[in-house]
């Protein structure tokens, strides 16, 4: 396990374009959403795919990434206990090491914490349940992603395919970023396969989990380093989305499906 120490603060920026290391962040203010599942699938599909190396960073005080890790035979994706007041001497570890990609798991609520892991961002993953309730807890997401100027992807999760509130969670969440083509269905072999620190690409290959995870894995990969949901990214120039909760309208969220 890679481990870190604090060395002090060298004075370099967040979210340095400069590293060869890309840092994917998954957030939500609401709690439930999928995270740390969504976290470690696509990170286990990264490493398949020869994405890697990639890293897991836990710093959710719940630590649930961290046990799914500790369960794990596997050596790879490897796991890295970093603290929020080093992450930047923490990727540089993980630079020197050799990883591409960093994957973090972040904690539901705590506003300040996430402001500043999501200002290392290359992009940020925002999954999100096809409820009345998930959507209007986005809201404060998306504000702390838009005040760091980050790139994101809305993914919704837990859902019914077909079903109406699934197709409508993904317009109104249209409205406010961009969202993935690909819906990550409610299963629970996505629970099951990772009781013994696995995913659903290892213990059941080629069943519809897994092609939903491949397919997920390629889009967001192939626009990690594009703008995504702006104009122009890193250059200055950015429009504001709109804004969750300010009474725009929005398209009527069915309850049944």
């Amino acid at each position: 396990m890679l481990t870190s120490q604090p060395v002090g603060n060298d004075g370099s920026s967040a979210g340095d374009n400069t590293r060869g290391l890309r840092v994917v962040v998954f957030s939500s203010q609401k709690g439930g959403s999928g995270k740390t599942t969504l976290c470690g699938h696509l990170a286990v599909q990264a490493e398949l795919t020869g994405c890697g190396p990639v890293a897991l960073v836990d710093t959710d005080p719940q630590g649930s990434l961290a046990q799914w890790w500790n369960a794990r035979s596997a050596e790879a994706p490897v796991f890295m206990k970093a603290q929020v007041d080093y992450l930047h001497e923490d990727l540089d570890q993980l630079e020197r090491a050799g990883i591409r990609l960093v994957f973090i798991d972040t904690p539901p609520a705590v506003t300040d914490t996430i402001r500043r892991i999501v200002a290392f961002a290359d992009m940020v993953v925002v999954p999100t349940k096809p409820s009345p309730h998930d959507l209007r807890a986005v809201g404060a997401t998306v504000d702390i992603i838009d005040s760091q100027m980050k790139p994101l992807i809305f993914v919704v999760s837990d859902a019914t395919p077909r079903a109406r509130i699934t197709s409508d969670t993904a317009i109104a969440l249209s409205q406010h970023g961009t969202v993935a083509p690909v819906c990550i269905a409610h299963r629970t072999i996505y629970a099951t396969s990772m009781i013994h620190g696995l995913t659903v690409v290892e213990t059941q290959p080629g069943t519809a989990a897994a092609l939903e995870v491949a397919d997920l894995w390629n889009y967001i990969y192939a626009r990690i380093d594009k703008p995504v949901g702006r104009a122009t990214l890193g250059t200055g120039v950015y429009q504001k989305r709109a804004a969750f909760g300010r009474r725009k309208p929005t398209p009527s969220i069915a309850v049944a499906g």
